[in-house]
């Protein structure tokens, strides 16, 4: 049985370039799906945030159906160390098997510049640890900068949320940096598929998937790399 970190953004609000605080959190189908598969799998899940904060839901990731919405709430409640995750300052990459990052547009506004996720992500990529990313979750790949200045991604082949569904989804004129164009710009050949279809890369030990549908190909991909 292997260890799994999930490094889960501890972000409310996401500061959009007018100044508008944009409400947001974990995207609740990129936890909740990997979780299962991972856990039914026979590994076990930790969780560190960005001081060690409690992780909130982003509430636009919960069914419209309330009824749905109540029991989605409900099983995020039931996973255990959700609320109470480690802070990712105070974590040793040697004590866990694998990384995994979900997204929602928290990780925007935190883990993109969090120096203590990049170190992290900089010893998974750099130490073929088994990493997996899904959608905003890669925005955290622009904190992981070596020593020397080099962006640990250069080169590298992954996916991500795309620019096309960022406009899609109505903030990409508003959005500090696109997931997408930031990655290319710092190295990384980013291989993007039709807005909203499952599609994940894997790249070595590095599994990235592109939005929420592509939830469970990388938990399956990344129980792959751990079997």
């Amino acid at each position: 049985m292997s260890t799994i970190l999930f490094v889960v953004t501890s972000a409310r609000t996401w500061t959009l370039s007018d100044g508008t605080e944009h409400p947001t959190g974990f995207w609740a189908e990129e936890l909740l799906t990997p979780y299962r598969l991972l856990t039914a799998a026979g590994h076990r899940v930790a969780f560190a945030t960005p001081g060690g904060v409690a992780p909130v839901v982003d509430e636009a990731s919960l069914s419209p159906a309330a009824a749905d919405a109540k029991a989605e709430r409900s099983r995020l409640a039931a996973v255990p160390g959700l609320d109470a995750p480690l802070d990712v300052a105070d974590v040793d990459i040697a004590d866990y098997d694998a990384l995994y990052y979900p997204g929602g547009h928290g990780p925007m506004q935190d883990l993109s510049s969090d120096a203590a996720s990049g170190r992290l992500l900089v010893a998974a990529l750099d130490g073929d640890v088994p990493l997996g990313i899904v959608c905003h979750g890669a925005a955290a790949l622009v904190a992981a900068t070596r020593p020397d200045g080099s962006a640990a991604v250069a080169g590298r082949r992954l996916t991500a949320f795309s620019d096309a569904e960022e406009k899609q989804a109505g903030l990409a004129d508003f959005a500090p940096f696109l997931v997408e164009s930031r990655l290319r710009e710092l190295g990384a050949d980013v291989d993007v598929a039709d807005p909203w279809s499952d599609h994940h890369v894997v790249d070595g030990r590095l599994v990235s998937g592109q939005n929420p549908q592509s939830s469970a190909s990388v938990a399956r991909a990344l129980a792959a790399l751990l079997a």
